[in-house]
């Protein structure tokens, strides 16, 4: 183990030339970016497999958010990632696809109409959010966990726009949801305005609804106000 090199490590004998290659990922993923039409982020697990529950469920979605004329983002690579992406690539739509060098991990999907590749993770997650309406959780594992745990970080602090969260699979995210709102929200260590910007749901088509209500009304840039406080369509009137 001593003998191993991190990025972190290597920083201290080659900072400046890392910072020329930091600013060159960062303006080609801004420069590329700034182009597509407002974007949804998806996440989850690299594991998944065609046919897999999840991974059909996921390319649905990205289909039919690529037909309201949302671009699709994700990781690039196989699983969940290839699922987003191939299904905004088989509905015509803008498939972007963040890739990153991990030694032991799939290649990036074949199913992206803008590829970009990066060495640094941190830029990578800058490209996740700046570009994004909305993230969608599909059941992952850490990088997911990552992901959506520091994107809501980022709300609560006020460093980025607020913006909904969906978690998609009620069976996978609800004892996280039910974790947060009972111990967490109890000892104060998180505020209810906080976990209003998550929403776990099941139906593909009122996702989709609930992504594109709350782009055109932007009421999810309320503090306090919930990611989705739309009424599902037939829902009877009291």
């Amino acid at each position: 183990m001593h003998g191993e090199r991190y990025d972190v490590d290597e920083m201290t004998s080659r900072d400046m030339w890392r910072i020329f290659r930091i600013m060159s990922e960062l303006v080609e993923g801004f420069d590329e970016l700034s182009k597509i039409p407002p974007a949804v982020s998806i996440f989850g697990s690299k594991n998944s497999k065609p046919g897999d529950k999840e991974y059909e469920l996921c390319k649905t979605i990205a289909a039919k958010l690529a037909e309201r004329n949302f671009a699709v983002i994700t990781g690039g690579g196989p699983g969940i990632m290839e699922a987003g992406n191939k299904g905004a690539f088989e509905a015509g739509g803008v498939s972007v696809g963040l890739g990153i060098d991990i030694p032991g991990e799939g290649k990036d999907n074949r199913f992206q109409t803008v590829p970009l590749n990066f060495h640094y993770f941190f830029v990578r997650k800058v490209m996740f959010v700046k570009y994004a309406v909305a993230f969608v959780m599909m059941p992952g594992g850490l990088g997911s966990l990552d992901e959506l745990f520091e994107a809501a970080t980022l709300m609560q602090t006020g460093k980025i726009k607020r913006f909904p969260l969906y978690l998609v699979g009620s069976d996978f995210w609800k004892p996280l949801l039910d974790w947060l709102s009972g111990p967490v929200l109890a000892k104060g260590f998180v505020k209810q305005q906080d976990l209003d910007l998550m929403t776990v749901i099941d139906d593909v088509d009122e996702l989709v609804e609930a992504i594109s209500y709350c782009r055109t009304d932007k009421l999810y840039l309320e503090p306090g106000v919930k990611a989705m406080p739309f009424k599902p369509t037939g829902t009877p009137e009291k």
